[in-house]
Protein backbone atom coordinates (compact mmCIF):
# COMPACT_ATOMS: atom_id res chain seq x y z
CA UNK A 1 0.00 0.00 0.00
CA UNK A 2 2.84 2.39 0.90
CA UNK A 3 4.49 1.74 -2.46
CA UNK A 4 1.23 2.55 -4.29
CA UNK A 5 0.96 5.86 -2.36
CA UNK A 6 4.54 6.83 -3.25
CA UNK A 7 3.99 5.98 -6.92
CA UNK A 8 0.75 8.01 -7.00
CA UNK A 9 2.44 10.99 -5.34
CA UNK A 10 5.33 10.84 -7.84
CA UNK A 11 2.89 10.70 -10.75
CA UNK A 12 0.90 13.68 -9.48
CA UNK A 13 4.11 15.65 -8.85
CA UNK A 14 5.39 14.87 -12.33
CA UNK A 15 2.14 15.93 -13.95
CA UNK A 16 2.17 19.19 -11.98
CA UNK A 17 5.74 19.93 -13.10
CA UNK A 18 4.85 19.28 -16.74
CA UNK A 19 1.76 21.48 -16.61
CA UNK A 20 3.71 24.33 -14.96
CA UNK A 21 6.40 24.28 -17.64
CA UNK A 22 3.80 24.04 -20.40
CA UNK A 23 1.92 27.05 -19.08
CA UNK A 24 5.14 29.06 -18.88
CA UNK A 25 5.66 28.69 -22.62
CA UNK A 26 3.53 30.77 -24.95
CA UNK A 27 2.87 31.32 -28.61
CA UNK A 28 4.16 34.46 -30.30
CA UNK A 29 0.65 35.82 -30.84
CA UNK A 30 -0.21 35.53 -27.14
CA UNK A 31 2.24 38.26 -26.19
CA UNK A 32 3.67 40.00 -29.27
CA UNK A 33 2.13 41.97 -32.13
CA UNK A 34 3.19 41.22 -35.72
CA UNK A 35 1.96 44.74 -36.63
CA UNK A 36 4.43 46.41 -34.25
CA UNK A 37 7.89 45.80 -35.77
CA UNK A 38 10.86 47.15 -33.82
CA UNK A 39 14.45 47.96 -34.70
CA UNK A 40 16.61 48.56 -31.65
CA UNK A 41 20.26 49.56 -31.47
CA UNK A 42 22.28 49.79 -28.31
CA UNK A 43 24.73 48.17 -25.94
CA UNK A 44 23.90 44.92 -24.18
CA UNK A 45 23.28 45.61 -20.49
CA UNK A 46 22.20 42.14 -19.32
CA UNK A 47 21.69 38.62 -20.70
CA UNK A 48 19.47 35.94 -19.17
CA UNK A 49 20.13 32.36 -20.33
CA UNK A 50 16.95 30.81 -18.98
CA UNK A 51 14.29 28.43 -20.31
CA UNK A 52 11.89 28.55 -22.02
CA UNK A 53 13.24 31.79 -23.57
CA UNK A 54 16.46 33.71 -23.25
CA UNK A 55 16.36 37.50 -22.77
CA UNK A 56 18.81 40.10 -24.05
CA UNK A 57 18.55 43.48 -22.36
CA UNK A 58 19.87 46.51 -24.23
CA UNK A 59 19.82 50.28 -23.83
CA UNK A 60 18.20 51.79 -26.92
CA UNK A 61 18.56 55.50 -27.70
CA UNK A 62 15.28 57.00 -28.94
CA UNK A 63 15.08 59.61 -31.73
CA UNK A 64 14.80 62.39 -29.12
CA UNK A 65 18.07 61.28 -27.51
CA UNK A 66 16.53 59.68 -24.42
CA UNK A 67 17.60 56.19 -23.47
CA UNK A 68 15.10 53.39 -22.99
CA UNK A 69 15.93 49.92 -21.66
CA UNK A 70 14.49 47.03 -23.67
CA UNK A 71 14.31 43.33 -22.92
CA UNK A 72 14.19 41.21 -26.07
CA UNK A 73 13.04 37.62 -25.99
CA UNK A 74 14.98 35.06 -27.97
CA UNK A 75 14.73 31.33 -28.43
CA UNK A 76 15.82 28.87 -25.79
CA UNK A 77 19.51 28.96 -24.82
CA UNK A 78 19.95 25.72 -26.80
CA UNK A 79 18.33 27.28 -29.89
CA UNK A 80 20.64 30.29 -29.67
CA UNK A 81 23.69 28.04 -29.30
CA UNK A 82 22.69 26.12 -32.44
CA UNK A 83 22.36 29.48 -34.26
CA UNK A 84 25.89 30.50 -33.22
CA UNK A 85 25.00 32.83 -30.33
CA UNK A 86 26.71 32.02 -27.03
CA UNK A 87 27.77 33.71 -23.80
CA UNK A 88 30.99 34.94 -25.43
CA UNK A 89 29.18 36.57 -28.34
CA UNK A 90 26.82 38.47 -26.02
CA UNK A 91 29.29 40.46 -23.96
CA UNK A 92 28.00 43.33 -21.85
CA UNK A 93 28.57 46.64 -23.61
CA UNK A 94 28.54 45.15 -27.12
CA UNK A 95 26.56 47.40 -29.46
CA UNK A 96 23.96 45.31 -31.31
CA UNK A 97 21.03 45.84 -33.64
CA UNK A 98 17.92 43.76 -32.94
CA UNK A 99 14.88 43.56 -35.18
CA UNK A 100 11.66 41.97 -34.06
CA UNK A 101 8.21 42.79 -32.70
CA UNK A 102 6.97 44.74 -29.69
CA UNK A 103 4.77 43.27 -26.97
CA UNK A 104 1.03 43.78 -27.35
CA UNK A 105 0.73 45.68 -24.08
CA UNK A 106 3.23 48.33 -25.24
CA UNK A 107 4.13 48.96 -21.60
CA UNK A 108 7.67 50.06 -20.95
CA UNK A 109 7.73 49.70 -17.19
CA UNK A 110 10.34 48.92 -16.07
CA UNK A 111 11.53 47.98 -19.56
CA UNK A 112 9.94 47.76 -22.97
CA UNK A 113 9.58 44.17 -24.17
CA UNK A 114 9.98 42.70 -27.61
CA UNK A 115 10.42 39.43 -29.41
CA UNK A 116 13.74 39.31 -31.23
CA UNK A 117 13.90 38.17 -34.82
CA UNK A 118 17.46 38.93 -35.90
CA UNK A 119 20.53 40.21 -34.14
CA UNK A 120 23.29 42.04 -36.02
CA UNK A 121 26.73 42.33 -34.44
CA UNK A 122 29.22 45.19 -34.92
CA UNK A 123 31.18 43.15 -37.48
CA UNK A 124 28.05 42.84 -39.66
CA UNK A 125 27.36 39.23 -38.72
CA UNK A 126 23.59 38.65 -38.65
CA UNK A 127 21.98 35.74 -36.83
CA UNK A 128 18.41 34.56 -36.40
CA UNK A 129 17.66 34.65 -32.65
CA UNK A 130 14.15 33.23 -32.59
CA UNK A 131 12.90 29.72 -32.85
CA UNK A 132 10.76 28.14 -35.55
CA UNK A 133 7.12 27.46 -35.06
CA UNK A 134 6.33 30.26 -32.60
CA UNK A 135 3.79 31.94 -34.84
CA UNK A 136 5.98 34.97 -35.58
CA UNK A 137 5.52 36.26 -39.15
CA UNK A 138 7.91 34.50 -41.56
CA UNK A 139 10.39 36.81 -43.25
CA UNK A 140 12.90 34.34 -44.67
CA UNK A 141 15.39 34.76 -41.81
CA UNK A 142 14.92 31.21 -40.61
CA UNK A 143 15.73 28.53 -43.22
CA UNK A 144 13.59 26.05 -41.24
CA UNK A 145 10.39 28.08 -41.67
CA UNK A 146 7.82 27.05 -44.20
Amino acid sequence: MKRKYILSAALVGGMAAISMSASAHHAFSAEFDANLPISLRGPIIRVEWINPHSWIHLMHTNEDGTEQPWMVEGGTPNTLLRRGINRNSLQLGTEILVTGYQSKDRLCTPECRGNGRDITFPDGRKLFMGSSGTGAPPDGSDPNER
